[in-house]
């Protein structure tokens, strides 16, 4: 049951409208104020669950949502309940939410979750590749610079990275991902999640950025990429970038503690010493 006064954040199905949570179909029908990513979206959900929405339904989105959390907060501190549904999966999570959940925290009202379908475990889950450690990236930038540019920073990254993507840039991603983390690096695209057409492709960076320039490429995409494997060193080895590092400005332990983190058979407090003698 909704609580006067607090904001409720809901994850909506990311496809099956079957995934629906009890918890988010009385919700809908409880709330004073729903604000929607897309309203239109949301009264077709409504439809296929059979829900009866009786209270006011907002508009909420990237382009306004600064602009209208001024009107959460208000039903707020009138004692409404206000829910808050993106179009597909949790709000805040690469969609609008976040500067309500700020704004409400600051104004002392509480927040609360119903959880429910993501789009990210549910691909993590289907990519076979290893869930244990992952790094949520959202959206790549759309410019083939920025976006190798982003992308850079990860190549060393040892955690499985999930990305989001448009079907429109898909093949384009795929190829500035060869790039940057190199062909045979293991990777999944899950597109139509839990959807009629859902499909998920397997196989290397290179096999599926080929993939991607001989299909058209439909539907909600999410890319799952393995992460690098660390590179065995020796401590005789990384300790020149240690201090050059070091004479760039950074601390020398901090220096040592992030070299360290992606080799193996080295440790950051070995890394250190070494480096403390080779400096003194």
């Amino acid at each position: 049951m909704l609580e006067p006064g607090v904001l409720t954040l809901a994850a909506t199905p990311i496809g099956n409208p079957l995934d629906a949570s009890v918890r988010l179909m009385r919700a809908l029908g409880e709330a004073d104020l729903i604000a929607a990513e897309d309203t239109r979206r949301l009264a077709r959900l409504v439809s296929a669950l059979e829900v009866v929405t009786t209270g006011r339904i907002l508009s909420y989105h990237e382009h306004n949502e600064e602009e209208r959390t001024g009107v959460l907060l208000e039903a707020l501190a009138e004692g409404r309940r206000v829910l808050i549904v993106t179009d597909a999966g949790m709000p805040v999570v690469s969609d609008p939410g976040y500067r309500a959940v700020r704004a409400a925290t600051a104004a002392g009202h509480p927040v609360t979750v119903i959880p429910g379908p993501s789009a990210v475990l549910t691909a993590l889950a289907a990519s076979g590749i290893a869930p244990d450690r992952f790094t949520f990236e959202g959206f790549p930038p759309r410019r083939e610079g920025r976006r190798a540019t982003a992308l850079e920073p990860l190549a060393g990254e040892q955690r499985t990275m999930v990305f989001f993507e448009s079907p429109r840039r898909t093949a384009a991603t795929l190829a500035t991902m060869v790039e940057t983390f190199g062909m045979q690096r293991t990777a999944a695209v899950a597109r139509e999640l839990t959807k009629t057409h859902e499909e998920v492709v397997r196989g290397s960076l290179g096999e599926l950025a080929t993939w991607a320039r001989s299909t058209e490429v439909l539907g909600e995409i999410v890319i799952v990429v393995a992460g690098a494997e660390p590179i065995a060193a020796s401590a005789e080895e990384l300790v020149e970038l240690v201090l050059a590092r070091a004479a760039a400005g950074e601390r020398l332990k901090d220096a040592a503690k992030e070299l360290a983190k992606g080799h193996t058979g080295v440790s950051a407090s070995e890394l250190y010493d070494l480096a403390l003698r080779r400096k003194d």
